[in-house]
Formats: structure tokens, sequence, C-alpha cells
């Protein structure tokens, strides 16, 4: 399905963006992953060995995308290490669960820095070199259900997510003339390490009674429409955010 196809994933190392990584090598990509650690934050290999292992080709950078330069040097990479940039996953972010008046102003910074700023910084390199290439490419942004319908006692997460939606869309009506599509995916709630950390039990199974297929996602599954998203067979699907959340926001 992406056979050829050069991919940066940032925030590859774990969770939804290690599973993106993961999927993209397995469908024929060569993947690049930007992330500020190698190791997972559970006991696995490296997503680059497990890549490798697989028989996939994926290289990984360290990468702060809240600096530009460092996204910029992820993007370079990608392409002197395999061509070209024709997808960009704009995957890292953090949760942040508090309410309005007990965030400070450090912990907004921080969320915001990483949330909108990382997705600014990513989309901004991989579409200036996409146009430079002049073939057209994709960009995947990781957005959240929570950008659309809010969550309780998470202000700040919510509000980087509803820009993250808008930037998506914004960039489609500009890019889409250029042959770039944007579109983002819409997880609802996904098992990953940053949920088991930030989440407790009685929490998890509220959301998992409150979704109509009373479970919450795997990460493959979040990987499987970030791909659709990234391969022709999206190849008139632009500037949509594409909800993956069991059902949660209809319930």
């Amino acid at each position: 399905m992406l056979d050829g196809k050069t991919a940066v994933v940032t925030g590859g190392s774990s969770g939804i963006g290690r599973a993106i990584a993961q999927k993209y090598a397995a469908e024929g990509a060569a993947v690049v992953i930007g992330d500020q650690k190698e190791e997972p934050r559970r006991a696995e290999l490296p997503t680059v060995e497990t890549i490798e292992k697989e028989g996939g080709e994926a290289t990984f950078v360290s990468t702060d995308v809240t600096e530009y330069q460092d996204v910029v040097d992820l993007v370079e990479v990608a392409d002197r290490e395999y061509g070209s940039v024709d997808i960009m996953v704009n995957n890292a972010g953090i949760l942040q669960q508090t309410l309005l008046h007990e965030t400070s102003s450090e912990q907004w910074e921080e969320l915001m820095d990483i949330n909108v700023t990382g997705v600014f910084h990513g989309s901004k390199a991989a579409i200036q070199k996409m146009l430079e290439q002049d073939s057209g490419g994709n960009i995947v942004n990781i957005s959240s259900i929570s950008g659309s319908i809010g969550r309780a006692n998470a202000p700040a997460y919510c509000t980087s997510k509803g820009a993250v939606t808008m930037m998506t869309r914004q960039n489609a009506i500009d890019y889409g003339p250029k042959g770039i599509r944007v579109n983002a995916v819409g997880p609802g709630g996904t098992l990953t390490s940053m949920v088991y950390e930030t989440m407790s039990e009685e929490r998890r199974e509220y959301l998992e009674m409150q979704t109509p297929l009373r479970r919450l996602a795997e990460p493959d599954e979040i990987a499987e429409v970030a791909t659709f998203l990234a391969s022709d067979m999206a190849s008139y699907v632009n500037g949509h955010v594409l909800f993956a959340d069991g059902g949660f926001s209809i319930s």
C-alpha cells in the first residue's frame, strides 16, 4: 500500500506513533522516527529494531518537536537516507488533565509547545520539502475527538487538539492545489502507555461503558486509519478528521 514511500513519524518510539511506524513499514514504506528517546515507554524493543527484525527499513533521529531546527534535520535525514519525504505523521503529543483554574502557565505552555507548535514545525518542514520535490505528499496529523467534542478536566489538551484539527483543515485548503493532502485521525480512548500513566482504572472503565463498542482502541487500530489516509485509497480525501473512537462521539 505504501511501497516506495518515505514516511516521517514524530513520537514514534511509543504508543500510537510506534504502531503507525510499524504499520507503514509493513506496508512497504521506509520510516524515519523522530522522538526524544529511542526506548519505548514500556518494556519492548526500540521501534527501529522491531521494524528491522520484520524486514523493514527504519531510522531513528533524536528530535525535540518544539525546536524547529530539530524537525528540519529530521526531514533532511529522511530525504538524504531514502531520497524523498512522501508522508509526514505529526503524532508527538502529551496529555494533561487539570482543571483550568489549577493549570499553571508553565503547564499550558509546555502542552501547547508540544501538541500545537510541534505540529506546526512538522507540517512546515515537510511541506517545504514536498514543494521542493514537486511530487505532492501527505500530512497525517494525530488530533483527537477531544478537539471537537471536548473532554472533562482537560482544557489545555482539548484546546491543543482543536488547534490541530483546524490546522489540518486550513492547510488542506492551501496545499491541496500543490498535490499535498492534509488529513487527521481523531482517536478516542486508546490503550497507550500515556493513558495507563495518566488515567485511573475507574476512568478507563467509565470510558469503555460510554463507548458503543464497550472497549478502548488498541494502537494498531489507529495505525490502520493513519495508513488509509496516507495511501492512494484515500486519494480524494483532503482536510478530513477521521474519528476512530468506537462511536464514543455519537453516544
